[in-house]
Formats: C-alpha cells, sequence, structure tokens
C-alpha cells in the first residue's frame, strides 16, 4: 500500500512539470506565430565560424552561421560578413559580439547586434534582408538602433515587400534608440522581403539589434511634438506659479536678460497698465 501510495504521489507531483513543459512549447508557438516565419530578428542565433580562405580571417565568418535567415551585401559578398571588426571605408556588414575589443561597438542587447555601413564600393550600400510570411496582425515594425554620433545624420532604409517604411524615434535608452514605422496593411499575411539598408556613403552607419512586428501602429511623429509640447507648457505654468505664490494676478521672470510679464487675464493686464503710482 505505501508503494502505491508514493507512485500516486510521484504522479501527482509530476503532472505540473508535464503541464509546464507544455506551457513553454504553446508559448514558443505564440511567439513564432506573432512575428511570421521571419527568424533570428535579434541575431542571437549567432554561430561564429571564421573563412580561413578570406585575406580577413579570423574576422571574416560565414553569413550562414553568423546571421541564419539573412543574406548579406557587402564587399565580402553574400557569403561572408566581419566579426568584431570595423570596416575602414569598404561597404560592410559587421556582427558584433560580447568579446568585442579594439573599439568594436558593444551589443545593443543581448549577446550580438548587426552594423552596416553604407561606405564606398557597392553603389546599392550595405544591408540584410530575408524573406518571410508577415503576420496577419502586424500593423508596424520596430527596431532599436544606434547612430557612430548624434551629429552623424546617417541614412537608412527600411523596405517590406520592395515597399519603403519611412521611421521615427519611439524612446530613446542610454545606448540605443527605439524607432518603429507602419506597414502597409495589404503586406500583412503575406510572404515579404524585409530589407535593411544603409545607402553608400561614409556617414551612413547604423547598428541594429531586436527587430520585430508589432500590432500596435506607430503615431505620426507629429503626434509625439504636440506632447512635448504640451508638457512644456504645463511644466512652464506651474514653474512660474512656484516662483509667484503671492502674485496671483502676474509675475516676472528673468531668462536671458529679459523681463517677461505673463498675465492670467486681460483685463488684470489693462487694470495694472493704467494702476497710479505710488510714489507721487
Amino acid at each position: 500500500m505505501n508503494v502505491r501510495h508514493d507512485q500516486k504521489a510521484a504522479m501527482r507531483l509530476q503532472t505540473p512539470a508535464w503541464l509546464s513543459a507544455c506551457l513553454v512549447l504553446l508559448l514558443s508557438a505564440a511567439g513564432a506565430a506573432a512575428q511570421g516565419t521571419f527568424q533570428n530578428l535579434d541575431f542571437e542565433r549567432a554561430t561564429i565560424v571564421p573563412d580561413p580562405s578570406s585575406v580577413y580571417y579570423p574576422y571574416a565568418v560565414y553569413a550562414i552561421n553568423a546571421i541564419p535567415g539573412w543574406t548579406p551585401t557587402g564587399f565580402l559578398g553574400t557569403n561572408v560578413i566581419l566579426y568584431n571588426a570595423i570596416s575602414l571605408g569598404a561597404t560592410s556588414v559587421s556582427l558584433y559580439g560580447l568579446n568585442s575589443t579594439g573599439g568594436t561597438p558593444a551589443p545593443l542587447d543581448g549577446a550580438f547586434s548587426i552594423g552596416l555601413y553604407g561606405g564606398g564600393g557597392i553603389p546599392t550600400g550595405a544591408s540584410i534582408s530575408q524573406t518571410g510570411l508577415v503576420p496577419a496582425n502586424a500593423a508596424s515594425i520596430r527596431f532599436i538602433a544606434q547612430r557612430p554620433s548624434p551629429f552623424v545624420q546617417g541614412i537608412l532604409l527600411i523596405s517590406l515587400g520592395g515597399q519603403n517604411i519611412p521611421f521615427s524615434a519611439i524612446s530613446t535608452e542610454s545606448n540605443y534608440t527605439t524607432y518603429g514605422g507602419n506597414i502597409a496593411s495589404a503586406l500583412a499575411g503575406q510572404i515579404q522581403q524585409l530589407t535593411f539598408t544603409a545607402p553608400n556613403g561614409g556617414n551612413n552607419y547604423w547598428e541594429i539589434d531586436d527587430i520585430q512586428f508589432s500590432t500596435q501602429s506607430v503615431p505620426e511623429p507629429g503626434v509625439f511634438g504636440l506632447f512635448a509640447l504640451g508638457a512644456i507648457l504645463v511644466g512652464w505654468r506651474v514653474l512660474e506659479r512656484r516662483r509667484c505664490p503671492r502674485m496671483p494676478n502676474f509675475c516676472y521672470s528673468e531668462c536671458a536678460g529679459r523681463v517677461s510679464v505673463a498675465f492670467q487675464s486681460p483685463l488684470r493686464r489693462i487694470a495694472e497698465r493704467f494702476r497710479p503710482s505710488s510714489r507721487r
């Protein structure tokens, strides 16, 4: 009896483990469906296999292992890319890992990120592309990226199904900015080619990572501007009130050597202008 009781207890203990495994599988399948059939959008599936025949060995690695699912275009062709190395001027696609040294950029997130440098030599620029099924409910595409300097306005082009996708900044973190662009509804649920391109040019350098399709649309840049303006105006009004709590009619504030008067009512402004002077 004790043996049977122990066996039943063991089975009861094992049931949650089976349920957990099934739950993990279901969540994995749901995550895969959310991105259609596109793969390795975060570049974390990299396996570094150097090309011994390349003059850039060991910094030249096979693309099929380094960025599975993607097809690169750079000065090394479509089969080889650079690893933890920076091109000195040639159009290049580079993979950056955690063990990057010698001034090469560190990954933006996770263990790997991809770098596109337009450079010179290939008129079409540096690019990575992949063909897959766009999720049926996809409304936008988002990614994180970093430019070499905020003063360098490099160009990055994104296309899906041959259609250009304008994008804008959504948020900014310490080492990257999140960007997003809306995609045409006609492309959702279809097999299309996704391409990221840094056009030919020395200033066109982008490090990108964490590409994903989203069910949410990206607000137009003008909307962000209105929100920012509203926040500035509200903050200014609160600040003025704090500076002059005993003067509800008007408040003086100095800025760049100028004195400005902010009245809450036109009638109060007129009354203040014609108020008799007390020094008579």
